[in-house]
């Protein structure tokens, strides 16, 4: 075996970094890593966003090598970078360009190991044909949950032996019921008694926050004070505002756009709601739960993995509202049993869904593929460092 006496540079690929969960997940990744076996940087083809300005403060960030939508010879450019921070590893996060172009510039840089980690399961993020094309210079495929990964072989094809899961995992010390959530309340504008729904998801169309506004009308009918809290931001603001205007929801729904306050705000609510029409695994989920709070989510991708019906949640349909509505109207009716659920909740994230976790399966899986690949042995170090959780994240 060679010995290994420096880091493992990783370079891990998005295609920018707004504030979004698999964005967050990604920051709380590489802050996590042990720096002493570990140097990772991120690569932006695109602008860095507010994610990547904020952890370039911590390590490298790399961006603007992508000039346009067909810009072949950002493949130039990336295989020049690669080769010259002199890259152990490469791992691309989420389909699209970046698994595209940055598994191809990482074998013609000469990149020992080449893995891309997954988040989706379907639109607007499927894997494409192109990208299954390269399936022979790709080392690993990294599914974020146990159907994640029957979905990335049987779905998408992938070689069963290149498959690993690794649970997306949250800070549960810091994502934990509030002392005080009559304060929380208050903070985000709401009564101490009124049933308080949220949804925690950025305002893109896949997150189908339509359906949470039908559902929202259709709870009001029943509950005259129920408020809805949409926590969130995006492209799709300005449409979705006018959407509760139609719907005659401006005193009941608010908007509260990105937080940095996540713990807190989830603190103010009864019920997190998930009603997107195709996940993976999405953080969003495993905060309202760590937190104490019972989900009423779409049964999509491996959301049942953790929204379990009748121990942490329910689970409806996709595209179903009148279902949906009913279901959240059962928990604001009884909020002991709704108490119920959220303390199963935490209970299963804290036992199985932790940020330690992931990090270290992340560690582990990288130093194994390096070996593999190089022969080298990975660093050896007495115990590893805390983690690191990132203050602002919605999915």
């Amino acid at each position: 075996m060679i010995e290994n006496d420096r880091p493992l540079r990783v370079m891990f690929l998005q295609t920018s970094m707004p504030v979004g969960g698999a964005e967050v997940l990604l920051v709380n990744l590489v802050r996590g890593l042990d720096r002493r076996r570990f140097a990772p940087e991120i690569v932006c083809l695109k602008e860095p966003g507010p994610l990547g300005e904020e952890i370039a403060r911590e390590l490298p960030v790399h961006s603007g090598l992508l000039k346009s939508k067909y810009d072949a010879a950002v493949l130039f450019r990336l295989s020049d970078l690669m080769r010259s921070r002199q890259a152990d590893a490469v791992v691309t996060v989420g389909a699209g360009d970046k698994m595209f172009w940055g598994r191809l510039a990482a074998r013609l840089a000469g990149v020992p190991v080449v893995a891309s980690a997954l988040h989706s399961t379907g639109w607007p993020d499927g894997v494409g044909r192109l990208n299954r094309m390269l399936t022979p210079l790709t080392d690993a495929f990294i599914a974020c949950a146990k159907p994640h990964g029957v979905h990335l072989v049987e779905g998408e094809r992938f070689p069963a032996e290149k498959v690993h899961v690794i649970p997306n995992g949250v800070d549960t010390d810091r994502f934990a019921p509030v002392p005080d959530p009559v304060a929380a309340r208050a903070a985000v504008g709401v009564g101490p008694t009124a049933p308080v729904v949220g949804i925690l998801a950025a305002l893109r169309p896949e997150k189908n926050h339509e359906m949470f506004l039908e559902a929202a009308r259709r709870v009001r009918g029943e509950i005259s004070d129920a408020r809805f809290l949409i926590i969130g931001d995006g492209p799709r603001r300005g449409e979705l505002e006018s959407l509760r205007a139609r719907l005659d929801l401006n005193d009941a729904v608010t908007f509260l756009g990105s937080r940095a306050d996540i713990p807190e705000v989830l603190g103010a609510i009864d019920v997190l709601a998930l009603t997107s029409h195709n996940e993976a695994n999405p953080v969003s989920i495993l905060e309202a739960m760590s937190c104490g709070k019972p989900v009423v989510a779409t049964d999509v991708g491996s959301v049942g993995e953790t929204v379990i019906p009748g121990q942490t949640g329910a689970l409806c349909p996709a595209g179903d509202a009148a279902a949906f509505a009913a279901a959240v109207l059962e928990l604001l009716d009884n909020p002991l049993h709704a108490k119920q659920l959220g303390a199963a909740g935490r209970e299963l994230v804290v036992s199985d869904w932790s940020l330690q976790a992931m990090v270290s399966g992340y560690e582990g899986l990288l130093e194994d593929l390096v070996q593999q690949k190089t022969g080298r042995e990975p660093v050896r170090v007495a115990a590893p460092e805390p983690v690191l959780e990132l203050q602002n994240s919605h999915s």
